[in-house]
């Protein structure tokens, strides 16, 4: 995809050049106009995804509860035992609990097993 956008803004720019060379007189507002496409593309293709993914990651950290089943980022699964600010306690088997950033948790185990399932 990058090797594609290149291409066009490699286009782009020696169709500008040329046409600067043969005529004098041009519109400098449609010399940015390839800029502008490519910055909306961008928007569009990453920028507008990332946001949306980190928005639903932040509202799962907000709604976490003691005794959720979660996996974390890492590959582990286990229970939230306590919950603080930045870090959870999580609760892999009876007795044996650790502590994890609160970013580093990827998911609710239960969406993980159901979107196996389908």
């Amino acid at each position: 995809m990058l090797k594609f956008l290149a291409i066009m803004l490699l286009t782009f720019s020696t169709n500008v050049f040329a046409q600067a060379a043969a005529a004098p007189a041009q519109n400098p507002l449609m010399q940015f106009l390839p800029l502008v496409v490519v910055f909306i593309i961008f928007y569009f293709l990453m920028i507008r995804p990332q946001k949306k993914k980190f928005d639903q990651e932040q509202a799962l950290l907000e709604k976490l509860a003691k005794g959720d089943e979660i996996y974390t980022k890492s590959g582990l699964i286990g229970t939230v035992h306590g919950i603080t600010d930045t870090v959870i306690t999580v609760e892999v088997s009876e007795g044996v609990r650790f502590k994890v950033l609160k970013n580093q948790i990827g998911g609710l185990y239960k969406t993980l097993t159901d979107a196996n399932k389908k």
